[in-house]
């Protein structure tokens, strides 16, 4: 009697398992031969089991016919290392000055450990991926970042100096259109290349976008620390249009971090990508669960 039970409980197990394939195939074949552009950060990145997850279900990505692109971030490993070697940083309006000094070890940090450790475990999973960072054949050709913050006492606008904290001005398609063609994963440092050959930091979140955007990629995932948008009552926002994201921000439902996030997705979205998705990358195999199944995981941006 105990053996039947046992043999009856794997036959259930298997069935679901069976269910979920089936589930899934679906989309297999709706997103075969598209391109998936991964914002890969937070603590997904900075957990060892979750990182494992990540790079196994990114191979699988692979396997079943999409072309996976990832750009990474490394904000917590730049501010340790800045820690350990004494060199002093700050940060304006939630942007890191990046000084000269500072810049060789952001680089060091997001180009070289990051960047190489990702596509490691990528290939240490079966895949085959390949770090670079946006100076490899002129990747991520980018510009000084220029902000202004107007002051509260005089009214008078002001220009913030970031140093070297720059943003995209154009991403070379043909780059990863080669990678892609090889059957390569690429793994993307958030590192830019100015006119002159310096070198500029940008936000993960916006190259990933403009990324996405340059190579018409089917979808851009954002992987947070959140579940995904929340309406005022806390509850998921799982489907806004652009109009939506607007409404949202003028009604003071979207706050905080989370406005450059939205700000990314519609841009990506206005710039071809067919949709942008938030969502939650401590959730294991948070990628598989937007992608292959019916419900999704996170807060979906379209036109």
């Amino acid at each position: 009697m105990t053996q039947i039970r046992k043999n009856i409980a794997e036959t259930k197990h298997w069935l679901r398992t069976a269910r979920t394939l089936t589930e899934a195939l679906p989309f297999m074949r709706r997103y075969a031969g598209q391109t998936f552009v991964i914002k890969y950060g937070g603590h997904a990145m900075g957990d060892a089991e979750l990182a494992d997850i990540f790079a196994r279900d990114v191979v699988l990505m692979k396997q079943v016919g999409i072309n996976p692109v990832v750009v990474h971030g490394g904000g917590p490993q730049i501010g340790r290392m800045l820690e350990r070697l004494h060199v002093e940083t700050e940060f304006v309006d939630g942007l890191r000055v990046t000084s000269a000094a500072t810049v060789d070890v952001v680089e060091m940090v997001l180009a070289g450990t990051i960047n190489k450790s990702i596509a490691s475990a990528i290939n240490q999973a079966g895949g085959t991926a390949i770090g670079l960072s946006g100076k490899d054949g002129n990747l991520i050709q980018a510009r000084k970042l220029r902000r202004t913050k107007r002051d509260p006492e005089s009214n008078i606008e002001q220009i913030l100096d970031l140093g070297f904290v720059g943003e995209p001005v154009k991403i070379n398609p043909q780059v990863l259109a080669a990678l892609e063609q090889s059957g390569m994963i690429p793994v993307i440092a958030p590192i830019g290349v100015g006119a002159e050959g310096e070198t500029y930091n940008i936000n993960a979140d916006t190259v990933a976008g403009a990324v996405a955007a340059a190579i018409g990629a089917a979808r851009l995932l954002l992987l947070t620390d959140v579940i995904g948008v929340l309406d005022k009552q806390g509850d998921l926002l799982t489907d806004l249009t652009v109009d939506d994201v607007a409404r949202l921000e003028v009604d003071g439902t979207v706050t905080g971090g989370m406005i450059p996030k939205l700000q990314t997705c519609v841009e990506a979205v206005r710039g071809g990508v067919e949709a942008s998705v938030i969502l939650d990358g401590r959730v294991p195999h948070a990628l598989l669960l937007e992608i292959f199944t019916t419900k999704g995981l996170g807060t979906l941006v379209r036109r």
